[in-house]
């Protein structure tokens, strides 16, 4: 755990972006269950929180030393995050639409081009990778060169993790579940009990549903 990700951690937790639902939980798009939620879209209610969140991408970006001319966001969830980052750093942004609209312009990428573009591609939350992959295909179609994909907090599938590495695309998240579960524990968010639910989800996310179906 670094310090960076505790910081970003807390504000998730002190915001009730994280969320404990072991009896009702929820489905992801891939079809897994999972006792524990994420909902990042609190993040633009709470200004001071969310700025949090923009610097520590700021700090990031200029760690890794990327050049970036444009930044994209995944709709609906990663557009909010993507366009505040890019007016802070007085960078382009776009969005990638999910699928391509039946009128207007028929693209996939609204905002702009990005056709020989270097392309940091912004998501709030990664857990298989799919959506993600499927954005970078996107914006690899029209051209762009997806410098990375940065996420606010990430899961840690390894199906995510080797997404990344078979498209080439560095992938980096502000968090993960090992420091926010640290800190809601601290903040007595969740209890003892209830966090080795999590952590035996997220030890093994298929056999915990597989489990509990059959229980």
């Amino acid at each position: 755990m670094t310090t960076r990700a505790l910081e970003v951690a807390r504000a998730l937790v002190e915001i009730g972006a994280v969320g404990f639902s072991p009896h009702a939980p929820i489905t992801f798009k891939s079809g897994l269950l999972s006792p524990v939620y994420v909902d990042n879209r609190r993040l633009p209610y709470w200004p001071a929180h969310w700025r949090t969140i923009i610097q520590a991408f700021r700090q990031c970006i200029a760690e890794r030393d990327w050049t970036i001319d444009v930044i994209a966001g995944i709709e609906a969830a990663g557009i909010p995050h993507s366009a505040a980052l890019g007016y802070v750093m007085e960078t382009p942004s776009v969005f990638v639409r999910k699928q391509v609209k039946e009128h207007g312009t028929r693209s996939r990428i609204e905002g702009g081009p990005v056709k020989d573009k270097r392309v940091l591609l912004v998501e709030d939350l990664v857990t298989t990778g799919s959506s993600s992959l499927a954005g970078v295909e996107a914006l690899q179609a029209e051209g762009a060169n997806v410098v990375a994909c940065l996420a606010i907090v990430s899961y840690g599938f390894p199906e995510a993790r080797d997404g990344f590495a078979r498209a080439g695309v560095p992938f980096e998240a502000l968090t993960d579940f090992e420091s926010i579960l640290t800190v809601a524990h601290e903040q007595g968010r969740f209890s003892t009990e209830e966090r080795a639910v999590i952590e035996d989800w997220l030890r093994d996310p298929h056999g915990w549903a597989e489990r509990r179906t059959a229980s």
